[in-house]
């Protein structure tokens, strides 16, 4: 069993890898993507989307990172990939599977899946750029308005020299309403001998047990579910494949107890970073506490406290009256 942690840009950042691997259960890290749209990026642009590129390419607790591009070019991705090789990440990821509309406007993201080619050549191109000892993963959609080239696209990047594919059982049009398809992951895996990772709707233990037996992966790439319950991947590696572990579905929740300095931790790196401006650190904290209230009716209560405070100074006032701050 392998567990990756998803890349969520705007939600899941270093701050947030950080605190969510210091739980455990998680066994690789991808980073949100960096956008490559016609020029060679400085090292500093690296840098600042995945420090740990400055410890290894290791979160604080030890869990390998690996960075993502996304970009429609292949010489000028392949230049890129080179760079950040030069820089030593886990592996390289490549992003074909984002749903956002000014990324695929741009011919980027899940709108790549309509040119197979075009993801060979950027594969390719990529693959021959890197040394290689560092890994070159992909990340797709099972299509950008449907499906129907789903495997033929899988293959493009199987061909082209990628060593891993993580499939997100959705496309752009279904972006992120339920259900996941992750029965279209078996059909993938039937037609690519490549390492893949299923991923999507994946909240629970009776879900990770599900999509594993649907899609026949034993790696899985966990994202809102981790973010909503940071003990989901502990507790899937735990849980045992059974019809009763089945049944009981969501499987034991990180007890708020054990969360609250973690919460405390986090509030106090956002506080600490010198590329948010003060008027949007709340906004993180608010971000992180909406999802941990699907689980947490304190998160409600600390969230609802917060929810219309903006001021970082009165952020940090309210927290100290719910739990102890990191110092």
């Amino acid at each position: 069993m392998t567990i990756l942690l998803a890349p969520m840009e705007g939600l899941l950042d270093h701050t947030l890898r950080d605190i969510l691997t210091r739980v455990g259960g998680i066994d690789r890290c991808v980073s949100e993507f960096i956008r490559v749209s016609g020029t060679l990026l400085p090292e500093r642009t690296f840098l600042r989307v995945v420090p740990e590129l400055r410890q290894g390419s290791r979160t604080r607790a030890g869990v390998p990172v690996r960075a993502q591009l996304l970009g429609s070019d292949p010489n000028c991705l392949a230049e890129n990939a080179a760079r950040l090789a030069s820089l030593g990440p886990d592996g390289i990821d490549l992003n074909f599977g984002c749903p956002a509309k000014i990324v695929n406007r741009h011919g980027g993201g899940a709108a790549l899946l309509d040119d197979p080619e075009l993801i060979a050549r950027i594969v390719s191109a990529v693959r021959r750029a890197v040394p290689p000892r560092i890994p070159v993963t992909a990340k797709m959609r099972l299509g950008h308005h449907d499906d129907r080239r789903a495997v033929e696209c899988a293959q493009a990047m199987a061909s082209a020299g990628a060593d891993e594919l993580v499939v997100h059982a959705r496309t752009k049009a279904d972006g992120y309403r339920p259900p996941a398809y992750w029965e279209r992951i078996a059909d993938i895996r039937a037609a690519v001998r490549l390492p893949m990772v299923a991923n999507g709707e994946i909240w629970t233990v009776a879900d990770a047990l599900r999509c594993r037996e649907v899609s026949g992966c034993h790696a899985l790439m966990l994202g809102r579910g981790m973010v909503a319950n940071p003990g989901l991947a502990l507790a899937i590696v735990a849980a045992t494949p059974s019809p009763r572990a089945q049944q009981e579905g969501e499987g034991p929740v990180y007890a708020w107890h054990q969360l609250q300095p973690l919460v405390a931790d986090f509030w106090s790196l956002v506080l600490a970073r010198a590329d948010i401006a003060d008027r949007h650190r709340a906004g993180r904290l608010k971000q992180w506490l909406h999802q941990l209230r699907r689980h947490h009716p304190q998160a409600e209560v600390l969230y609802q406290s917060v929810r219309t405070v903006n001021d970082p100074a009165q952020i940090t006032s309210r927290l100290r009256g719910a739990m102890p701050l990191a110092a």
